[in-house]
């Protein structure tokens, strides 16, 4: 019996220490990647805990990190770059990582565990605002950053398609049919959400091929720094051209109230196709596709599906949708006796017909403990304090932050805080965790690391969090800079609303309303009056942090659009009363304010178009592939659709070039059409103008005209000047 039972316990002594060498060889090789320089100074060890948990501690001259796994040392390494060495990690790779000369000593030993097992981050959007471009590179340094922040739950839905060409392929379907039934690049995500087809296709086959190649780099890495990827499922959105060949399966056209979704022009094209699930063929196919899935990409049993996105299902009886809930979810553990069912609560909270019942009988389609909700807009509206904390099922608490990637100056990170500590407090043994949903990436990024701090035991109150990371922004403890930077989360808590629109990127009209700001009825002047006084205050600090830098562009940016917005509205009053000369005053002033504004964006390549067009082209081979590619970056941040209507500009962007070559532009066509109707005596026809300006927005979207970059500056010195330009002369902006 003892010749048994040694080899055995070796056998399993070996592996555990194997699986401990992993996670201190996958955190050494991110601390390389980060930190080339400093990478010799950390050591990695492992912690034998259940929960996650990282130490910090200092060894003579290195700093030790503790943790259970790699990804918990990411985070015991990256709470050491920003409270010892005050260093901020971007989630852009080009960004620089700014290191203190000598590593700071850590006294005594730091030990901190996670209040809550997951962490979500992603959205589906995000991969058509932000990410449809990347490469391997730009992947690489991203999923670094989801391990420094803790993330172990990432939607990972890169390379969908090319499996989906395979399973449609057995199905009988054509390469060009299937091509054409995806879109382009940027909209894919809309498409795997169930919304739209065919806009922008036939996809490149190439643009398959080299996005399943990604894939596997991007789960296997998110694996070894041990997340779980949220792989796609089939959800019943089918090819219309299916029908072709199985005319008696129980399909239809999705809707949205009762016109197709995204309001684009024929509809019927780009509309998409709903398989029921009752139907048999909904399993069969269920099968293919997580099967081929899991011999490409591997998986971790998690699946993310969305039957009913923005669009109404077929009945609203509760009764079907609880059928139609299970069906989906059998035909999830046919295929993988694992599977767990992780959706989106947006739409529960978007269309207001979602009512309790709906909802519970939706949510009890899976067994108890088999679906995760991601309660998707909580800083706004928590659903889990409307729903019984969705009826039982597991949920995470998530941080939304913008729509569309839109570049606005709000960060509620009071709400952030406060609500994340009252969720778990009273939130349920189903309360899992916290999460971030943004549809792109903002200048904001603080206010999402916020979010996933918050589901370790932060040993700070609010104000010391902010006051760190004044500190880490400018690089040292100081007392000016963590004033100013209390003034500027004042600006950010109440600069909420929920994320209304730049003035400036919206296509012009005498219509226009200001924005409102906050939950109550504000016009913009109180807070643009804290703008300027903040802008000014924090060019005086004069860092020399790139994290400084970003801050000071994205506040003289929101305090110059908060100007053009007090311009625009003494232009429309001049407009009513007929009096050319002031409209011709104020159109000089608006259009050259443009142009400073143009100019301030280009301090910082955040702020920059050229990134975001560079990538797009750098996807193709050919000049035929760039400029498609390039048509499809334009488009999406510019009409979105091929119609007139509310989802234009739904992207738009606080980008150099983009400023400069469309908005500018589109302004002085304005403010020459307004111009001329007031003095040929005639009213502005605003329709007759929107038609003719959605003309030249497609030629734009379309790749017409070359885009030009002001050169960079100083955003320091180019604050200073712009501040005594605008502002000088009024004692109220001091």
């Amino acid at each position: 019996m003892r010749r048994i039972i040694l080899p055995l316990f070796l056998l399993l002594f070996s592996t555990v220490m194997a699986m401990a060498g992993d996670d201190v060889r996958n955190a050494r090789a991110l601390t390389r990647r980060l930190l080339p320089r400093q990478a010799s100074s950390f050591i990695f060890e492992k912690i034998n805990e259940n929960q996650d948990i990282f130490t910090l501690r200092s060894e003579g001259n290195k700093v030790v990190i503790g943790g259970n796994n790699a990804n918990s040392m990411a985070v015991g390494l990256n709470y050491y770059l920003k409270y010892f060495c005050l260093t901020t990690i971007s989630w852009y790779k080009d960004d620089p990582i700014e290191m203190p000369k000598v590593l700071p000593k850590v006294e005594g030993t730091v030990k901190i565990k996670a209040r809550m097992p997951m962490r979500f981050f992603l959205n589906y959007c995000t991969y058509g605002y932000t990410m449809p471009w990347w490469k391997w590179a730009d992947w690489e340094h991203f999923i670094d950053w989801m391990a420094l922040n803790g993330v172990n739950l990432p939607l990972s839905i890169t390379g969908t398609e090319s499996i989906w060409y395979r399973v449609w392929r057995k199905y009988g379907l054509s390469d060009e049919e299937i091509r054409s039934y995806f879109t382009g690049p940027a909209f894919l995500g809309w498409h795997r959400m169930c919304n739209i087809d065919a806009w922008h296709g036939p996809l490149p086959k190439a643009w398959l091929d080299g996005q399943e190649a990604l894939q596997k780099k991007i789960v296997r890495r998110e694996r070894e720094l041990n997340m779980k990827p949220v792989l796609p499922a089939f959800a019943g959105h089918i090819p219309a051209a299916l029908l072709k060949r199985r005319p008696n399966i129980m399909a239809t056209k999705v809707d949205d109230n009762h016109h197709g979704w995204g309001d684009f022009k024929n509809p019927e094209l780009y509309g998409c196709t709903f398989l029921n699930s009752m139907d048999p063929l909904f399993a069969q196919i269920q099968k293919e596709f997580l099967t081929e899935q899991a011999r490409q990409f591997g998986t971790d049993h998690i699946y993310g599906l969305d039957p009913f996105n923005e669009v109404d299902p077929p009945t609203l009886d509760a009764d079907s949708i609880g059928m139609i809930s299970k069906h989906i979810y059998q035909s999830l553990e046919a295929a993988d006796k694992q599977a767990v069912w992780l959706q989106m609560a947006w739409t529960y909270y978007y269309k207001k017909y979602w009512n309790d019942e709906r909802q519970r009988a939706l949510y009890h389609g899976a067994p108890q403990g088999r679906m995760i909700l991601l309660d998707y807009f909580c800083e706004n509206k928590e659903l889990w304090k409307r729903n019984q904390a969705f009826f039982g099922q597991d949920y995470l608490w998530n941080y939304l932050g913008n729509f569309g990637g839109r570049h606005r100056l709000v960060a509620p990170t009071e709400r952030i805080f406060n609500r994340i500590d009252t969720v778990c407090r009273r939130g349920g043994d189903n309360f899992k965790g916290v999460g971030a949903t943004l549809e792109g990436f903002d200048p904001n990024q603080f206010a999402y690391e916020l979010t996933l701090e918050k589901a370790w035991e932060l040993p700070l109150t609010l104000s010391e969090w902010r006051d760190r990371l004044a500190d880490r922004h400018v690089g040292a403890v100081s007392a000016n800079a963590r004033d100013a930077y209390a003034d500027y989360f004042k600006v950010l808590d109440v600069n909420f609303a929920p994320y209304i629109r730049t003035f400036i990127e919206n296509r012009p009209s005498m219509r226009s309303q200001l924005p409102k700001y906050g939950d109550a009825e504000k016009t913009v002047e109180p807070a643009f009056f804290d703008l300027v006084r903040l802008w000014r205050k924090m060019t005086a600090l004069n860092a020399d942090r790139d994290a400084y830098r970003l801050d000071l562009v994205n506040i003289g940016r929101q305090t110059l659009a908060d100007l053009f917005c007090t311009l625009w509205m003494k232009y429309k009053l001049a407009y009513e009363l007929h009096d050319l000369a002031q409209m011709q005053r104020l159109a000089g002033e608006m259009t050259g304010l443009l142009g400073d504004y143009d100019e301030l964006l280009a301090c910082h390549p955040t702020f920059s178009m050229r990134p975001w067009i560079d990538s797009a082209r750098g996807w193709g081979e050919t000049t035929e592939e760039k400029d498609y590619y390039e048509r499809d970056a334009r488009t999406i941040i510019t009409t979105w659709n091929n119609s007139l209507s509310s989802i234009n500009d739904y992207a738009e962007r606080a980008w150099a070039g983009l400023v400069g070559c469309f908005y500018l532009p589109r302004w002085q066509m304005f403010l020459e059409a307004t111009l001329k109707a007031v003095g040929e005596g005639r009213e502005f026809d605003e329709d007759a103008f929107a038609r003719e300006c959605f003309a030249w927005e497609e030629k734009f979207a379309e790749g017409e005209g070359q885009i030009s970059y002001p050169a960079p500056q100083d955003p320091v010195e180019l604050s200073r000047k712009l501040i005594t330009k605008y502002f000088s002369n009024s004692l109220i902006y001091k």
